[in-house]
């Protein structure tokens, strides 16, 4: 069956509508045939410059705008729901077509994890030498970004400088390692890492800034 030129509300197939129900799972690569598709054409691209690792946002330069029309196009297409918190953590080809497969297969996100991904943090960066009350404090959701944010905050502070992260006393073991996982790089350039639980609600550190 020959492919067309794929763009949102247009058909996928000669005669196939965009949006349909599927009658059983939907083959992981005709979903990710159908993605590449999609973003290599709202991107203005060749879809051979597509592969699971390409970062939509650094390798294709896609913005926000970019963002919003390639999820409107994959829900018509895959007649799913690409919740926003999803959307604000994916940063590759296949981190979209994971979630494309595991919305059109289930209805729900890969792993069901998006909020355990997303779990709040306090964190402080410290440079070396530098006083505890003028550290730095920021609180937000630990998403790809934010993680991408406070590691550059870290390294932008030196060699020597300190990186604190305390998360809800009720987080599991298993969330503060894979914390000190998604940090561990920074060891390497000197930066030391402590990341804790808080020992009981409404003890916080003291900061000058947010």
């Amino acid at each position: 069956m020959s492919r067309v030129t794929v763009r949102a509300g247009q058909d996928l197939e000669p005669g196939m509508p965009a949006r349909s129900v599927h009658a059983g799972p939907v083959a992981l690569p005709t979903i990710e045939a159908r993605v590449f598709a999609l973003v290599a054409d709202l991107l203005g691209i060749d879809v051979d410059q597509l592969s699971r690792e390409v970062s939509v946002v650094e390798d294709l330069a896609a913005d926000s705008l970019d963002l919003a029309e390639i999820a409107v196009a994959i829900e018509s297409a895959l007649d799913v729901t690409l919740p926003q918190r999803f959307l604000d953590r994916v940063r590759t080809c296949g981190e979209l077509i994971d979630g494309a497969v595991a919305l059109a297969r289930t209805g729900r996100e890969p792993n069901a994890k998006g909020v355990e991904d997303e779990v709040p943090v306090r964190a402080w960066v410290t440079p070396a030498g530098v006083p505890t009350p003028w550290t730095v404090e920021r609180v937000l959701l630990l998403t790809p970004y934010a993680v991408e944010t406070l590691t550059a905050d870290a390294l932008g502070a030196g060699v020597g400088a300190r990186l604190e992260l305390t998360v809800g006393a009720e987080a599991s073991e298993e969330t503060l390692a894979r914390l000190r996982r998604q940090f561990a790089r920074l060891g390497e350039r000197g930066v030391h890492l402590d990341v804790r639980g808080e020992r009981s609600a409404g003890q916080h550190r003291p900061s000058a800034a947010a």
